[in-house]
């Protein structure tokens, strides 16, 4: 795959650069393994190209985002949509959360916004309607840039 938007992750996959032997190397899926997650909830329509990117770098694995302890991309998207359920909450249009924290919050995109949409927060377990926050100006692109060079600059990238 050609890496257009996230060349910096590529360029950087380890966590500490200054010690590879106490760092860890990003980890991505397959190809197939997209494709699946595309068929499942994307209606079968091709993930934004950024996404596409960070899940073929560093799916399994990414030093700048939090997929959860133990959790595979699919069971990432099972326990968002678990959580949510629970909650009364429901995201109508196709969506893919990226990043978890917190245990009850997530970053997500839309899957109908571009190949570099913008990012949103989400906290199903907050009371009201403004439980969703449209983070502008912060994309996947961005997010994973600004923590690679955190992490450079030997901070956390969080």
């Amino acid at each position: 795959m050609k890496i257009e938007f996230l060349a910096k992750l590529q360029d950087n996959p380890y966590e500490n650069p200054s010690d590879l032997k106490n760092s860890f190397i990003i980890e991505g899926i397959t190809l197939n393994e997209i494709q699946n997650l595309e068929k499942l909830y994307n209606n079968g329509n091709p993930f934004p190209k950024v996404l596409k990117e960070l899940l073929f770098l560093a799916g399994n694995y990414c030093y700048v985002c939090d997929y959860g302890i133990d959790e595979n991309q699919q069971e990432l998207q099972e326990w968002v949509r678990e959580e949510m359920t629970d909650r009364g909450r429901i995201i109508s249009r196709p969506f893919y959360a990226f990043d978890v924290y917190g245990g009850d919050q997530f970053l997500f995109i839309y899957l109908d916004e571009g190949d570099n949409p913008t990012i949103y927060e989400a906290h199903p377990w907050v009371t009201g309607d403004n439980w969703i926050k449209h983070l502008d100006n912060l994309t996947i692109k961005s997010l994973v840039d600004n923590g690679v060079e955190r992490v450079k600059r030997g901070e956390n990238p969080f």
